[in-house]
């Protein structure tokens, strides 16, 4: 490759990781369409939908660990919501993906859109959050959690997209967990459903090779970085990049279904 397009792919991942980091999202929504346009635009040659699903599947794992390893000593991470939402979300994950074949796409993408906006309207009700620091002394409904994660996990394999920007809403909103030990846990759900979905986009052969490898080190540094800002970003503003991104999410999606 180019250096000047290796350098490219760098930035990009760099951008989708920093922001999974700092928020919790795993970043795909975010370089999805970086990878897809960005490249042709620039006059490089580009990548194909399933090539950049393949890239992007690869940073999605690489950022949500490298968050994960960053938040490891701080006491945000709860390993008991970790534990049932990522069990639940693998499972809702799996079974989405087999049974995504006997939905059309259209009904498919509608629901996801749905969702998205569900997700949007939950974050604009959402009161300000407290630091909340102590994730050991979080509280909550283990049935009704365990299914929230499936039904996101059920709705992300489906769709074959990342579920982190519904999940956040959801901790937040109704299990009312604290904003910062929320964006934590997410990335640790986040990297527990990436590994089913990077795992078969290498088996199918859907991963290109370099392109990953260049964006798995752009997720490696990029991600730390993104934590290390969001420990000192005032809560409040964190909401308010939260409310932006999924917003910019779900009109992504609905542009998607509207248009093609």
């Amino acid at each position: 490759m180019d250096i000047s397009f290796i350098f490219l792919i760098f930035l990009i991942g760099s951008v989708g990781s920093f922001m999974s980091g700092m928020l919790g999202v795993g970043g795909a929504i975010i370089n999805y369409p970086l990878l897809l346009y960005i490249p042709v635009l620039l006059g490089f040659t580009g990548f194909n939908a399933y090539q950049v699903s393949g890239i992007v599947a690869v940073q999605v794992f690489a950022a949500t660990f490298s968050g994960v390893w960053a938040y490891r000593k701080d006491g945000y991470l709860n390993k008991e919501l970790i534990t049932v939402m990522g069990l639940s979300i693998l499972i809702g994950s799996l079974l989405g993906g087999y049974g995504s074949h006997f939905f059309s796409e259209d009904f498919i993408n509608l629901v996801y859109g749905i969702l998205a906006i569900i997700a949007a309207i939950m974050m604009f009700i959402l009161k300000t959050g407290t630091e909340g620091n102590h994730s050991d002394h979080i509280r909550f409904p283990k049935i009704l959690t365990s299914i929230m994660a499936f039904a996101v996990g059920l709705a992300s394999g489906i769709v074959g997209a990342g579920g982190a920007f519904l999940l956040v809403p959801l901790m937040l909103v109704v299990l009312k967990i604290p904003p910062r030990i929320t964006i934590a846990t997410s990335l640790a759900v986040t990297f527990i459903s990436s590994i089913g979905t990077t795992a078969t986009k290498l088996v199918i052969g859907q991963v290109p090779i370099m392109p990953a490898l260049v964006v798995m080190v752009a997720s490696l540094i990029a991600s730390p970085i993104g934590v290390f800002i969001g420990k000192k970003v005032n809560v409040k503003v964190l909401q308010g990049i939260l409310i932006f991104v999924i917003m910019i999410t779900t009109v992504k999606i609905w542009f998607d279904i509207l248009l093609y």
